[in-house]
């Protein structure tokens, strides 16, 4: 009976969807679309059916147009053979997020999921219509062999070599291996494996293969409510760090190490916290702060030293000037008295 019921409803909700696209969005989605997803989550029967009653914003669309995942589907290109999704607390955080630099540079949709029972459902469903959810942080993301991925990657390449060329904002291979394992020793009690990738364009580094930030948000209150830890509490596991070679924060921080290696393990902490930041995996932002003080504190002086020194340049060029005219005027009376007694 349950059975024959569930599938009724689902088989009315998806009538529904099509012949009257708007009025189930506005009507009935937007005030039931929680227990479509907790369905999904507890069913697993209905996973499938229930999946094609969602909706999603995506990095394509603009802001509040929602798509289905079969519509989504529709527009993937041939090659594309999993379904990409990036959790973000706004769609703004999200356009932002350094993961979507890869996927707008080889023009990929991503859905866009703001709640943890999004990220619940996406965990749950695992794949749709033979197509895998993939999230946008993991490791092993494959864009396979598109024209237009080509394209940009020799764009990329041909804008690296411009780069290398100058040598001031860009890694050798040798000199990236070196920073590599020169950061995960730096940091050997928070980061477990350190490398270089192509993924990045505008960002320095980020973390990949990490566990949800929701679902470890959901934990946390879990344990927290049960008494298990105090909040904010949870350990977090040891991470893996892709880093950028051709951004300039990480070509500098390279050349750092040796000349201040104080400042370069400061910038390698704030680095790593940035990356959890980015990954909304930072309990507590505020444990940054004294950090980022010393930083400031480190910038200001700099800026006072250069002030200073400017200064006394300054002040030496116009001494120096200022000697000149007085000895060649010292010297013209002698030549005129010397002059008349001749």
């Amino acid at each position: 009976m349950r059975r024959a019921l569930t599938k009724k409803i689902i088989s009315h909700l998806s009538t529904m969807m099509k012949k009257d696209t708007a009025k189930y969005k506005e009507e009935f989605y937007k005030e039931y679309a929680f227990f479509l997803k907790e369905g999904i989550c507890q069913d697993y029967e209905s996973q499938q059916s229930l999946s094609k009653l969602l909706y999603f914003e995506t990095s394509k669309g603009m802001n509040g147009e929602l798509v289905s995942l079969d519509e989504y589907v529709s527009r993937c290109p041939p090659e594309q053979k999993d379904i990409y999704y990036l959790y973000a607390p706004s769609r703004e955080l999200a356009l932002q997020s350094p993961y979507m630099e890869a996927f707008s540079k080889n023009k990929r949709e991503v859905l866009f999921i703001y709640t943890p029972i999004d990220d619940f459902v996406m965990t749950n469903l695992k794949a749709f219509e033979g197509r895998n959810l993939v999230n946008v942080d993991s490791s092993d993301i494959d864009f396979g062999d598109s024209k237009d991925s080509d394209k940009d990657k020799d764009s990329e390449t041909d804008s690296d070599q411009s780069t290398s060329s100058t040598g001031e904002y860009s890694l050798t291979p040798t000199q990236a291996t070196e920073f590599c394992a020169w950061f995960q020793s730096t940091m050997s009690s928070k980061v477990s494996t350190c490398r270089t990738t192509n993924r990045l364009s505008s960002s320095p580094a980020v973390i990949t293969g990490n566990e949800s930030a929701a679902y470890r948000r959901i934990m946390r209150m879990v344990e927290t409510s049960e008494g298990g830890v105090e909040s904010g509490a949870m350990p977090l596991p040891k991470q893996t760090v892709e880093i950028n070679p051709n951004h300039e924060i990480i070509a500098g921080l390279y050349h750092l190490k040796n000349s201040d290696p104080v400042l370069a393990q400061v910038l390698a902490e704030q680095i790593f916290d940035n990356c959890l930041t980015a990954a909304g995996l930072l309990d507590d932002g505020r444990s940054m702060l004294p950090r980022l003080n010393d930083l400031l504190l480190c910038i200001v002086k700099s800026g006072v030293d250069k002030r200073e020194k400017s200064t006394e340049n300054a002040e030496g060029t116009s001494d120096t000037s200022d000697s000149i005219p007085r000895a060649e005027l010292d010297s013209t009376p002698q030549d005129t008295d010397e002059n008349a007694a001749k």
